[in-house]
């Protein structure tokens, strides 16, 4: 069976993590970008629609006659909302460091027309989700408020120690509009202290996927079918920067394990009764 876990870690310049179509995803594609200090970066997004995602560091960002000056800020995923970029195809930019940066590229191919969109800190919509140790805060980065978009939808989940997220247990692998839309997805994985781990389980209703994998600092999950729970270790801050490419349509509607949705109502008793 394909390996979903990948262990590339970011060298100088452009790292290609996962390739469209070189594996099981054909949409996804994912590389990370280091610079320092003054570097610069020049994309040109041909065929593709593109999310730049500032995970760390500050970088100018250039395309279309336009230039937006100090976009991010964080020194840590963990330091506060993110700032991005999406970029329509055919479009050529640069980005230059101000400072050391780690950029995240998700790409998917597209005949979106539209323009770049800058997303700050505070156009990010911060939901925090679920009940007891399945609890954790979502930030959802590009999806309805970048309409040019065709089908990208990405975003940051954040985990406390020892909690549960994807949880209950959620699919998108079929087009069954409106109870469930086809999406490609990778996980992005960052922990704090960055010592720390979890664990990836994916699985079928069938059983023909069934697969767990610890994942540390810095490892990538593929997501091609099935449902995908992941936990923190007690201790340990969990991040995960998820992307998304639906097939055909780009609406999230995920459908939940059946087997486990009581959870959520028994989360909801829990939470009228003030626990």
């Amino acid at each position: 069976m394909t390996d979903l876990r990948l262990r590339i870690r970011p060298e100088p310049g452009l790292t290609e993590i996962y390739t469209a179509g070189s594996g099981p995803l054909g949409l996804l594609g994912f590389s990370l970008l280091r610079l320092e200090s003054s570097d610069t970066f020049e994309l040109d997004t041909a065929h593709q629609e593109y999310v730049l995602m500032c995970l760390t560091g500050i970088v100018d960002f250039a395309a279309g006659g336009e230039t937006h000056e100090n976009l991010g800020g964080r020194t840590t995923v963990f330091g506060g909302q993110a700032t991005a970029v999406f970029v329509p195809p055919a479009t050529d930019c640069r980005v230059a460091a101000k400072s050391k940066a780690l950029l995240a590229l998700c790409s998917a191919p597209s005949n979106s027309r539209g323009p770049v969109q800058i997303i700050h800190p505070d156009q990010v919509q911060v939901n925090r989700v679920g009940n007891w140790n399945w609890r954790r805060e979502v930030h959802d980065v590009i999806g309805a408020n970048v309409p040019q978009a065709q089908r990208l939808v990405v975003g940051e989940t954040f985990n406390p120690p020892g909690n549960w997220s994807s949880y209950p247990p959620h699919k998108h692998e079929v087009d069954a509009y409106p109870e469930e839309v086809r999406m490609e997805e990778i996980y992005y994985y960052r922990f704090n202290p960055p010592q720390g781990f979890g664990l990836q389980r994916m699985y079928t209703d069938d059983r023909s996927l069934d697969v767990a994998y610890p994942v540390e600092d810095g490892d990538t999950i593929l997501l091609p079918r099935g449902y995908h729970p992941v936990v923190a270790a007690p201790g340990y801050q969990l991040y995960y920067l998820w992307m998304l490419a639906g097939h055909t349509d780009r609406r999230m509607k995920p459908r939940d394990d059946a087997q486990h949705t009581w959870v959520k109502a028994a989360g909801e008793m829990a939470k009228d009764m003030g626990f």
